[in-house]
């Protein structure tokens, strides 16, 4: 089977979210006799085919970023012929430039979605491009969503039932984190923080975080790319920014964490990856209640802490809670790892995509 993969980056231009999902799926259903190939678009590879571990990547040269979605005119003379060779066509939303390569060139190919967040920041342009998005999903075979939770709360997903399954993200088990990486951190950070690990943007209740670190002066870690001005005068001594880390960085930091502090506050924050992340290595998570896939990978009271958003206080009280009763942290850290096996593992996600490509074939 030939799976064509659409979305509007990848790496090496990004490895982020998205384009993580994309790379776990293509190298997952290898042994289970899939062929992935990913097309995006890139402002430096643009024209070139890259081989990224087991898999081929098409880029075709964007020509300009409008709202963060990349366009291309030379991309509809890639994707015809990419599309021409696959089975499936797996699309990436959002991204408009996909809706608009679907419906001009109108592939044969049997189309699926993975739905993984509604548009939330450009509501402007959202009111001109939405008839557009409606004839593409309506257009398409399939829709995959990342949660349940999306699914009950996404006004554009209930306008597609028979289309939407539920296919959690899952990630690769990956190996403990070496000693000597982990002595290296302990030296720098010490031991027993609250981790918090993602990109500094608008959505990540950063600035909550901030406060509850001041006014409880518990040591927090936060790793990731992105100005850390403002943040840094916000959260006072007990916060230790590291800036971005690699996988490997990731995994020891994780490991010494006392638990995986997640506060987004807005519905851009569509699933958490990196709340799956502490799920693999059994860490006890307090995140927010945005509607959204983080309150499913974070069962709230079972592995661990769900606040309101936007609430530095419920924040503040999640952090003590945790902090003084190692034991909770632990068990709850013990129950996400279980949650971690039943339902993000790589395999169980690319085996449900299978299947989902297998009936869309076998009509």
């Amino acid at each position: 089977m030939r799976v064509l993969h659409v979305y509007k980056t990848y790496p090496p231009d990004d490895f982020t979210g998205v384009p993580r999902v994309i790379h776990a799926l293509a190298e997952t259903m290898a042994p289970m006799g899939v062929t992935s190939t990913v097309m995006a678009l890139s402002r430096v590879h643009g024209g070139t085919v890259q081989r990224i571990d087991g898999h081929a990547v098409h880029f075709a040269r964007q020509d300009i970023n409008l709202a963060s979605a990349g366009l291309s005119l030379s991309a509809f003379g890639l994707f015809r012929r990419l599309a021409c060779e696959a089975d499936v066509v797996n699309y990436h939303f959002p991204w408009p430039m996909a809706d608009l390569l679907q419906l001009l060139v109108r592939p044969k190919t049997p189309a699926v979605v993975t739905y993984h967040s509604d548009i939330v920041r450009q509501k402007s342009l959202l009111k001109l491009y939405a008839p557009i998005r409606d004839v593409f999903l309506g257009q398409v075979d399939a829709i995959v969503a990342t949660s349940p939770n999306y699914v009950q709360t996404s006004p554009v997903l209930d306008r597609f039932p028979q289309k939407v399954s539920v296919v959690p993200i899952g990630i690769p088990e990956v190996p403990p984190a070496d000693d000597e990486r982990l002595a290296r951190w302990r030296a720098e950070v010490g031991e027993g923080f609250f981790l918090f690990v993602g990109a500094l943007r608008y959505y990540k209740g950063l600035q909550f975080l901030m406060q509850a670190a001041r006014e409880t002066g518990l040591p927090v870690v936060v790793a990731g790319a992105g100005d850390t001005t403002e943040w840094a005068a916000m959260g006072g001594p007990s916060v230790r920014f590291v800036g971005p880390i690699d996988d490997a960085d990731k995994i020891a930091l994780v490991a010494l964490c006392r638990a995986f502090v997640f506060p987004s506050h807005l519905r851009s924050e569509a699933f958490g990856v990196a709340l799956a992340e502490a799920t693999r290595a059994g860490r006890a998570m307090i995140s927010s209640e945005i509607g959204t896939g983080t309150s499913f990978v974070n069962m709230s009271g079972e592995t661990g802490i769900v606040t309101p958003p936007e609430d530095v206080g419920a924040l503040v009280a999640a952090m003590r809670a945790l902090a003084e009763s190692p034991e909770k942290a632990a068990a709850m850290g013990e129950a996400a790892r279980r949650r971690y096996e039943e339902l993000f593992r790589a395999e169980a996600m690319a085996e449900e995509y299978l299947r989902l490509y297998g009936r869309l074939l076998s009509r």
